[in-house]
């Protein structure tokens, strides 16, 4: 007999070899019916593998991500399915579940397969779906691996199963489809119901450029119809509040071939934006004790062998810039965080001195391929609302929790008010990929779970996330359209000070290393930007509004009394324009609600005369009539509400 866990904490006993799946229907029928997968030991695994051992058991359905994954792994091998009776003879490169749906990367010689072939393609899924094929696993020897893709003269998987280690290599079968795969799979295809393949794109081999470019075809499934139909809605809507195009609709940014892929350029009014954002972080990083700094865009080519950043970018990044100097080469840089180790390092530290709050709006290159590129979320430079807190072990916890503060204020002022926190730890049994004390690391965990506990985080633990030189917090929000975007990051990194051998002097009178806060609220601020246009479908919260307040003359007469009230807002710091053109006010109406501004000023005879502004709200319609200093001081007032960060 075995003995199973369950989540509840309660304990079941069976027999050797019972799988996930019969103990899913010695609970409940309907339960049993749901289950796609399962996580024993915190591994996700196949629902119809055995069990042979006590274990701690979750079982995983469609409410689960990990069983999400698992339903739409299942899926790109149904696709692989269909593709294989389609078109015989066709190759396959991988085919794994990505945050909404799947893809698979196939070379079908000389004949593409374009957006023409996807119905039918989608016809033959749902045809395969219905035989309701069981997925079955395989333990396979590397020899026989590689024989069986040698008769199939498939030299992607030849090449995948070379970098495989004999013992560890499994293969899936579903109907008259094999693939090699490490799993897991939903118990049969009969689950899934609905199928949409969304899009056909190039993708080179493993990545690289100097490979094959291979056709990707996406897609993505759901157990119900209904939910396909409400996931195309939203895609629907996801076109609309496209960044892309409201960026060119609003005037925020563009970009030039002739300066280069990936570099955006803002222009006036999305500029504007994006120092309002800055000018909101830095009155609130003042407030919570940092100090500005500021770096420069280049860097010694040894400063990022010191911190690492060369092994790890240096390949796939901007090559070093050589100068007439014999042997000195500089960096685009990548990080900012080894500039500012090295002005932690620029004078002596005592414990009296930490922590010490380093923050930049520093901007860093990284090479992205082309093929990669996409408006402002994935860019060569970009600009990091970038911070360093360097403390004793003892003060990581209430650092965390004062950027724990600092994050939620950002969410509140930009109302992203469904969020998740993830808190990264180690692997509870491997502990050998990652640098630092046992007792450094335990305090940094303890110290993430306690502030963020106290915080009142709805938050998710998920093992063997923690990066290799510290744990971290992530910020996972979904925007109004209920995608989810990670907005930011708070990391513990026991790795940089001991490259940089940054010290402090303790009580003690010895030398210490000081622990590393990474921290980026915004993260980048090109890819930030990107999802606060899409959140809020460009109608941006007043407060950073490029234009506030459009002020309509109703006929030329009123063009100076309107620059006149103009002058006054501008006073009270309040951003706007008086539209001058002779056209109707209606016209004018229209098109200040176009251009998305939060408030119209309406000015005519009766206006001047009695000092007054006739007010329209962005998408409400009147406000009434207001004295021009009464509707100053009500948009001060909201304004100042935002601006307070304590």
């Amino acid at each position: 007999m075995i003995e199973v866990k369950l989540p509840d904490g309660s304990l079941r006993e069976y027999e050797a070899g019972t799988t996930p799946l019969d103990v899913a229907k010695s609970i409940s029928e309907g339960l049993a019916r749901n289950v796609l997968a399962a996580k024993v030991d915190g591994e996700v695994r196949d629902a119809f593998r055995p069990l042979d051992k006590n274990v701690e058991l979750q079982l995983l359905t469609w409410n689960d991500e990990e069983g999400k994954n698992t339903f739409w792994h299942s899926s790109a091998h149904l696709l692989a399915e269909a593709l294989e009776e389609l078109f015989p003879g066709i190759k396959f490169g991988i085919g794994p579940p990505i945050e909404n749906g799947f893809y698979y990367d196939v070379d079908n010689g000389d004949r593409p397969i374009t957006e023409a072939d996807l119905p039918k393609i989608e016809k033959k899924m749902q045809e395969l779906a219905r035989q309701k094929n069981e997925y079955s696993r395989q333990e396979i020897s590397k020899a026989d691996a590689l024989e069986y893709y040698k008769k199939k003269d498939d030299e992607y998987k030849l090449e995948l199963i070379a970098d495989l280690e004999d013992g560890n290599i499994t293969f899936y079968h579903q109907g008259n489809f094999t693939d090699l795969c490490r799993g897991p799979h939903i118990p049969n295809t009969g689950f899934i119901k609905a199928v949409k393949l969304t899009a056909v794109a190039g993708a080179y081999w493993r990545g690289d450029e100097k490979n094959k470019q291979l056709t990707r075809i996406y897609g993505i499934t759901f157990p119900k119809q209904k939910e396909l139909t409400e996931y195309l809605e939203m895609l629907e809507e996801a076109k609309k509040r496209d960044h892309r195009k409201l960026g060119k609709e609003l005037s925020l940014f563009t970009f030039s071939q002739k300066v280069g892929q990936g570099l955006p350029l803002w222009l006036p009014k999305g500029t504007v934006l994006r120092e309002r954002l800055e000018n909101f972080m830095r009155r609130a990083q003042v407030a919570a004790g940092y100090q500005p700094v500021v770096t420069p865009h280049i860097g010694s080519k040894e400063l990022y062998v010191t911190s690492g950043h060369y092994e790890k970018y240096g390949e796939d990044s901007f090559q070093p810039i050589k100068t007439p100097s014999e042997d000195e080469e500089f960096l685009l840089k990548p990080m900012n965080c080894p500039h500012h180790c090295e002005i932690y390092k620029s004078e002596p530290r005592s414990y009296k001195d930490l922590p010490i709050r380093y923050a930049e709006f520093g901007t860093v290159y990284r090479y992205e391929q082309s093929g990669e590129l996409h408006g402002l979320t994935r860019v060569r430079g970009f600009t990091q609302d970038d911070a360093h807190l360097f403390c004793t072990p003892d003060q990581v916890e209430e650092e965390f929790k004062k950027v724990i503060d600092l994050v939620l204020y950002v969410l509140e002022a930009l109302n992203f008010e469904d969020y998740t926190a993830q808190i990264s730890l180690r692997d509870q049994e491997d502990r050998s990929k990652y640098i630092g004390s046992e007792e450094n690391w335990e305090k940094a965990e303890q110290a993430i779970i306690n502030a963020s506990a106290a915080k009142g985080l709805n938050t998710v633990v998920e093992y063997n996330e923690a990066a290799f030189y510290g744990p971290k917090l992530d910020f996972m929000i979904k925007d109004a359209i209920g995608r989810k975007w990670q907005l930011g990051t708070i990391q513990v990194d026991y790795s940089l000070p001991e490259r940089f051998e940054l010290e402090y002097i303790g009580s003690d009178d010895q030398k210490h290393r000081p622990v590393m806060i990474h921290r980026a609220p915004f993260g980048s601020m090109e890819r930030f930007v990107a999802l606060l246009i899409e959140h809020s479908g460009g109608n941006f919260p007043l407060w950073l509004s490029p234009d506030q307040v459009a002020i309509l003359p109703l006929s030329e007469k009123y063009n100076e009394n309107c620059k006149e009230v103009l002058k006054l807002l501008n006073n009270s710091d309040i951003r706007g324009f008086v539209d001058e053109r002779n056209e109707k006010v209606g016209k004018k109406i229209r098109d200040a609600e176009v251009s998305k501004v939060p408030y119209m000023l309406i000015i005519g005879e009766k206006e001047v005369e009695n000092g007054t502004v006739s007010v329209r709200e962005h998408g409400k319609g009147d406000k009434g009539v207001m004295k021009v200093d009464e509707f100053a001081q009500m948009i001060k007032e909201e304004i100042d509400r935002i601006h307070k960060f304590n």
